[in-house]
């Protein structure tokens, strides 16, 4: 369900955004960008689409989780995104092989070996 605009008019002067110039925007509230907040940047090169993310229960080992938690916030992108390198290094090597598909009501055989 997409949400409703609560007001149907904007109440921004948009005639006078329009007419300011660079000089005239008001940027004291706003950080100074460091070279250190470049250096810890992340680059995505490529812009590529990424899929639509789907929210599930993951059960992880409690040391994990908090290896990654620790690492601060935008841990659940970095575990998305190991999963991702993870998941690609394989389709490469599985390339060569065809994927098996189960077939259904496939009975399951066991071997037995008599020892004695």
């Amino acid at each position: 369900m997409k949400n409703k605009p609560t007001i149907k008019n904007s109440a921004t002067d948009w005639t006078r955004i329009d007419a300011m110039r660079d000089e005239d925007i008001d940027f004291s509230d706003s950080p100074e960008l460091t070279p250190e907040m470049f250096a810890k940047a992340v680059v995505r090169r490529g812009l590529q689409h990424r899929p639509k993310k789907v929210q599930l229960t993951l059960r992880l080992e409690e040391d994990v989780l908090t290896w990654f938690r620790a690492r601060g916030r935008g841990y659940q992108t970095q575990i998305n995104d190991l999963l991702r390198a993870y998941m690609e290094a394989h389709e490469r090597d599985s390339l060569s092989q065809p994927i098996k598909q189960p077939k259904a009501n496939r009975r399951r055989t066991s071997i037995v070996a008599e020892v004695g």
